[in-house]
């Protein structure tokens, strides 16, 4: 005997929620406009339902499932891909969006995609056998990183996040090339979805001007960092327009 669980999710427009899924490479297999709206889609082994509800409001949306996979990397750039296709840009806050793809602590890689609709979807493989949450660092820079990552991303504290990464580019901590350039990353991460868009600039450009010993060892970091470059608008609003530092 074999089970298998379909999770079935809000969302406000089957049509907007299918145009989404598509750029995604899902393959539509369900398509229902009466009596009730109703979508289902699937790529590869993973399948979603949706039911369209108008009064959804995806602001306030709890809705979560993980997905896991042998070939994250791969994933993640085939989603990256097909929302810069579709949108013109990574889409790094607001709905939708696409987190940085990270190594986490508890022996996860994994990114974070949340729909229109305010689904997040976290897509992870395993990079451990040993999936237990491991100590918070001691040493302060990786302490800083792994707290501004936390903070940002699993809590969305992007204020906390800055204030973090404000002290770590302040301390005068002797910080390499690739430590600096990771710490303007997350930094700048934050002034995006707290829309300070001069200091995105500011950070970015700072960051270009880095030149890392091993780029291999910032390809996440560098990933994002093109993301976030794209993502400014041109005429942005300026919410704020200090120095990070």
């Amino acid at each position: 005997m074999g089970e298998k669980a379909i999770p079935i999710f809000p969302c406000r427009s089957i049509q907007s929620t299918w145009d989404f899924y598509r750029a995604l490479g899902f393959e539509q297999t369900t398509w229902q406009t009466r009596p009730n709206p109703y979508l289902a889609v699937r790529r590869g082994d993973v399948e979603l339902q949706f039911f369209g509800w108008k009064k959804h409001d995806p602001a306030a949306s709890m809705n979560m499932c993980y997905i896991t996979t042998t070939e994250v990397d791969a994933l993640y750039e085939a989603f990256r891909g097909g929302l810069r296709e579709a949108l013109g840009r990574v889409p790094t806050r607001g709905l939708p969006r696409l987190s940085a793809l990270r190594d986490m602590s508890y022996g996860v890689r994994q990114f974070l995609l949340s729909d229109p609709d305010g689904l997040q979807l976290r897509i992870g493989q395993a990079i451990s056998d040993d999936t237990r949450h491991a100590p918070i660092p001691e040493e302060k820079v990786a302490r800083a990183f792994h707290m501004a990552a936390l903070l940002g991303e699993s809590k969305g504290d992007h204020l906390a996040a800055s204030r973090i990464l404000d002290r770590l580019l302040r301390s005068g901590e002797a910080l390499s090339p690739s430590e600096r350039l990771k710490a303007l990353v997350l930094r700048a991460d934050a002034a995006a979805h707290l829309e300070e868009w001069p200091l995105v600039r500011a950070l970015v450009a700072e960051a270009r001007a880095i030149g890392p010993a091993d780029s291999s060892e910032l390809a996440d970091d560098l990933g994002r960092l093109a993301d976030l470059e794209a993502a400014v608008p041109v005429d942005g609003p300026a919410s704020s327009t200090g120095d990070a530092r």
